[in-house]
């Protein structure tokens, strides 16, 4: 395999994920998961996010200005 194609490989795995089956289901489970417990949640309560179910993927970072919007 040349470099450029290792290189659109990389590139088709970071627009599309990863080629494990099990981590393709378990994504799948967990956003099911988040779309239901958010739909039937009680008023009061937070929402979910995707990565409370989803516990092998990694939650991206936020930035300062989400940070200091969440801490208000």
């Amino acid at each position: 395999m040349s470099y450029s194609e290792f290189l659109d490989w990389m590139a088709y795995r970071r627009k599309r994920g990863s080629f494990n089956t099990g981590m393709r289901v378990e994504r799948g489970t967990a956003l099911l998961a988040t779309i239901l417990h958010n739909t039937n949640r009680k008023k009061d309560s937070q929402p979910v996010s995707f990565y409370h179910f989803a516990p092998y993927h990694e939650e991206p970072a936020i930035s300062m200005e989400e940070a200091m919007e969440k801490w208000k």
